[in-house]
């Protein structure tokens, strides 16, 4: 994973870097399903390399396809990055280890819905009770967010008048054209 995010850093094609975007979010997939997290790993799949990769190829089929060199390179934003990087390191030290038993969510959440998963929602496996109904919102709010990121994307690559359009020539209106035709 480490290979592909800096070959998205280092690359100037975006066809390219959409592409190894999808592979690094694939096999983000693969580590939640190694995890033993297989709702997130669904999730990453289906927007990281299937919603997302297909709006940014829409994207860049309205745009153009190479990344445009910058005249003047700042050392600032990776420093605000690799200090973010370190924040959001000292925010975890105090966790407890993957897979700790007397972590609180092994002892408190867990044995909830394995015990009553089953008779408040009324099906027999636990993982689809707990997908289907405790993170319905969850799951819900997760398909906003993609659907408000789609209808974004749309809206700011609307078709304006000065836009070009598959069929027209640039500068030529619709009323010019119908008159040729005829």
């Amino acid at each position: 994973m480490v290979v592909v995010a800096l070959a998205i850093v280092w690359l100037r094609r975006l066809f390219a870097v959409v592409m190894l975007m999808s592979v690094f979010s694939s096999l983000s997939a693969v580590l939640f399903v190694l995890l033993s997290a297989v709702d997130v790993a669904f999730t990453e799949a289906a927007v990281g390399a299937g919603i997302s990769t297909l709006l940014v190829l829409g994207t860049i089929s309205l745009t153009t396809d190479t990344e445009k060199k910058s005249e003047k390179t700042s050392i600032l934003p990776l420093l605000v990055v690799f200090a973010t990087g370190a924040l959001l390191i000292y925010g975890t030290l105090d966790m407890p280890h993957y897979g700790d038993p007397n972590a609180p969510a092994n002892k408190h959440v867990a044995p909830r819905y394995i015990e009553q998963s089953g008779k408040e929602v009324g099906l027999p496996n636990v993982v689809t009770s707990v997908l289907a109904s405790y993170r319905g919102y969850d799951t819900l709010g997760e398909t906003v967010v993609i659907f408000t990121a789609a209808i974004g994307v749309l809206i700011l690559l609307g078709r304006g008048q000065n836009r070009w359009r598959p069929g027209l020539r640039l500068g030529v209106s619709r009323t010019r054209r119908k008159d040729e035709e005829v």
